[in-house]
């Protein structure tokens, strides 16, 4: 993937987690989707022989799916966490994906900014289930805790179609411009993403309403079946619900 400017668009407001918070609700910035290669924190891929794959319960994924997007709320209303260090759009779902599959004890709740406030109930993970947190499948078969954005879609998630109304919150939204591949994640009231792009004035976290992503000028980015480069809307493969 090549580094390059992509999205345009107005984001829209809400009322979900001190929405009005969001310092960059207003700003119009075109992200760019990173070279994977070009990370400098990329996670050495494991060698060893690709690990059984595992599928949480109806109930742990819906409890995933409520932490997941909880996570990702709260990195847009707070900002992002010094723990999440690969920033881009993939790197937004990895992260979500690793911190919803571990303990959220007292110390986790103070170090995110979340201790008494309400928070989805324990997913209740037993060690082996909750090593998912960082088995990423690659291309070539292997096992890595780092994973590109077509990757995700292509080795560890599954087809839904290309109707946003088949989403669910945790799911994935997936565009191919050829030559540049990006993700966004499906919240329900609204679509999260990241730009690809840090600044000292701009974390990169973008929010906006499905009705102004289709209605952006851009129409490369619009959730349409008839829009080329949208792949669709796509599961994580460990969620059965």
């Amino acid at each position: 993937m090549k580094r390059r400017h992509v999205l345009t668009g107005m984001l829209a407001t809400s009322t979900m987690l001190g929405w009005h918070r969001l310092v960059l609700a207003n700003k119009v910035t075109p992200p760019v989707v990173p070279l994977p290669s070009t990370n400098a924190n990329k996670v050495a891929t494991i060698t060893a022989p690709t690990v059984t794959a595992l599928t949480l319960t109806q109930a742990q994924s819906r409890s995933c799916r409520a932490w997941m997007t909880r996570i990702i709320a709260a990195q847009l209303t707070a900002g992002p966490t010094p723990r999440w260090q690969q920033r881009d759009c993939v790197g937004l779902v990895r992260f979500a994906v690793a911190e919803s599959l571990r303990e959220h004890d007292e110390k986790w709740k103070r170090a995110n900014g979340m201790l008494g406030t309400a928070l989805p109930s324990e997913i209740d993970l037993d060690q082996s289930t909750q090593s998912i947190r960082h088995q990423w499948r690659l291309a070539d078969g292997t096992v890595s805790a780092y994973v590109s954005a077509i990757e995700m879609v292509q080795e560890n998630a599954r087809f839904r179609g290309k109707d946003c109304n088949l989403a669910s919150p945790g799911d994935l939204l997936f565009y191919d411009q050829g030559d540049a591949q990006h993700l966004m994640v499906w919240m329900n009231s609204y679509i999260a993403y990241h730009t690809g792009t840090v600044t000292p004035t701009d974390n990169g976290l973008r929010a906006v309403k499905l009705r102004d992503l289709q209605a952006w000028r851009d129409t490369r980015w619009h959730p349409i079946q008839d829009n080329p480069n949208f792949a669709g809307v796509y599961r994580l493969n460990f969620l059965s619900a």
